[in-house]
């Protein structure tokens, strides 16, 4: 090898070093923090957080909310995705920010602003409260298990939305104009080639709803409330873990959620990596 590319090569182990170092910091960050959970963590707490009723009602009712929400939110992000991919409009960039809005936003502005949006707003001048409007008609929203479904959607839509709009982008929209000059209208088009296409993606889209669903905490607190066997779920029952002082309890359960996450991501991770 010429001396003029081994100086160049011996040139680069700073940058190179230097780069590995600060991701190396952030990476074993990430590690402390689970293994700080797994050290507090103890015998007796992992035997009453498991036989505890209330626990068990917030997991139950966690996964039956997240799959909702997940659910929901690919319902949305597949059309609203799909136009914002393939359609050029006015406005359209306005839009595409006001999406991004539940991701930037705090996440207690959110349930702050559902409360207001709920039990605030006249929705008519001199009428009731949307929430007092509800409740005549029998449905119950704040404070309620339908509050966590809205409050966890509100946020992991804007996120589901954003990975359909991204796997549609990655889709050579040529087939779908090629199935149009043949005599398919644009919703046979999307039914029988953009939609089959995008399968992984909007499934990828549905577990990172879930996922986020999973960790959302501020909203919900606000809206939803944390009442024990209500609308306690995972992430509100570590909040009251560390109101008792019990860090350990706490522990238990943010490991509980770390394994379901970690979970969720491989599965994006495989799903995501497969397309390739």
């Amino acid at each position: 090898m010429p001396s003029s590319q081994r100086k160049k090569l011996s040139s680069d182990l700073p940058f190179l070093a230097g780069m590995g170092t600060i991701s190396a910091v952030y990476i074993l960050l990430i590690v402390a923090m689970v293994l700080a959970n797994v050290y507090v963590v103890k015998t007796s707490d992992i035997s009453r957080i498991w036989s505890d009723p209330d626990l068990q009602s917030s997991l139950k009712l966690t996964l039956l909310t997240c799959s909702i929400t997940a659910l929901l939110s690919v319902f949305v992000a597949v059309p609203t995705g799909y136009i914002l991919s393939r359609y050029r409009f006015w406005g359209r960039a306005v839009i595409d920010a006001v999406l991004d809005i539940p991701i930037v936003l705090p996440p207690l502005v959110v349930g702050v602003s559902l409360l207001i949006l709920f039990n605030a707003i006249e929705i008519f001048p001199g009428e009731a409260s949307l929430e007092n409007w509800l409740n005549a008609h029998g449905v119950n929203v704040s404070f309620s298990v339908s509050a966590v479904i809205i409050a966890q959607f509100s946020v992991a839509a804007a996120f589901a939305i954003r990975m359909v709009k991204n796997t549609f982008d990655q889709i050579d929209p040529r087939s779908e104009q090629v199935a149009l000059t043949l005599g398919c209208n644009q919703s046979k088009a999307f039914w029988c080639i953009a939609l089959p296409q995008a399968g992984q993606g909007i499934f990828a889209s549905g577990v990172l709803a879930w996922a986020r669903a999973l960790g959302e905490f501020g909203p919900i607190l606000v809206f939803a409330g944390a009442t024990p066997q209500r609308t306690q779920v995972l992430a509100t029952s570590v909040f009251l873990e560390i109101n008792i002082g019990s860090l350990s309890g706490a522990a238990t359960i943010s490991l509980l959620m770390i394994a379901l996450a970690i979970s969720l991501i491989g599965l994006i991770r495989y799903l995501t990596q497969s397309k390739m």
